[in-house]
């Protein structure tokens, strides 16, 4: 019996190799897609069955072609693929944000939709679409980014109403504070870093592990009756709200 199949986007670095590792671990052969090809090259050559492929998911004709070249249809489908352009709105250009939601947003339609008619055909099919604690609450300089995530939550929502029937689930993962990926560069500053740790309730930041092990979760079969879910990764940051908040010492 064949292994199954993942194929992970943006899986050259950060959060999407570890997700390609963890699909390793459970014995999915897995497809490390990327827009830079030595770099999936790299991850896929740390796994026991991978193959690196290029992409660039904003071009439908090209994910198109990526699909047929890959011969079979993947049993889970990671749109992990994702830029930022941070600063404040007033100062973004046009251009940035367009691409913001143009990656984050329009490009994980484009692959799932690609995606889900294979599996529409299979009649089965797992897709985990990564979002973020910024997906449910802005941040201050974020630009595109927690509209492009928001967007993406909602879409989520709708694919799993839609593609159910189909026997496609499709979930959402939100990462909270995660030291890896687009976050690296800032969490390098030491102060930065020892803020946001004691922020989180665990009092830590997230690893990439933390998040693969979510997304594997979701796409599995111990998973089998959730659909239409955003998972929230985040240590509790979110709902530690009222600790950030003075407040009188209870007297009961």
């Amino acid at each position: 019996m064949s292994k199954k199949m993942a194929l992970v986007t943006g899986g050259g670095g950060g959060l999407g190799a570890a997700i390609c590792e963890r699909a390793d671990a459970l014995g999915y052969r897995v497809v490390v897609v990327d827009q830079n090809l030595e770099s999936a090259r790299a991850v896929s050559q740390r796994l026991s069955e991978g193959r690196a492929e290029q992409l660039d998911v904003t071009r439908e004709a090209d994910v198109e072609a990526l699909f047929e070249r890959l011969g079979e249809v993947p049993d889970v489908l990671v749109n992990n693929a994702g830029i930022g352009r941070f600063g404040p709105l007033m100062d973004m250009s046009l251009a940035n944000f367009t691409e913001v939601l143009n990656v984050n947003l329009i490009a994980c339609y484009v692959v799932a939709r690609a995606c889900a008619r294979g599996m529409q055909r299979r009649g089965s099919g797992n897709i985990v679409n990564i979002t973020s604690l910024n997906s449910v609450t802005p941040g201050p300089g974020s630009g595109a980014y927690p509209a492009s995530k928001a967007g993406l939550a909602r879409l989520t929502e709708q694919m799993a109403l839609e593609w159910g029937p189909l026997g496609i689930r499709v979930n959402a993962v939100a990462p909270g504070f995660i030291d890896s990926g687009i976050s690296t560069p800032f969490y390098a500053n030491p102060a930065v870093r020892e803020l946001r740790s004691k922020a989180v309730p665990i009092r830590r930041l997230g690893t990439a592990e933390d998040v693969a092990n979510a997304v594997m979760f979701l796409a599995g079969p111990e998973a089998a009756y959730i659909n239409g879910h955003e998972l929230v990764v985040d240590g509790g940051v979110f709902c530690s709200v009222l600790m950030q908040l003075p407040r009188e010492p209870s007297k009961n």
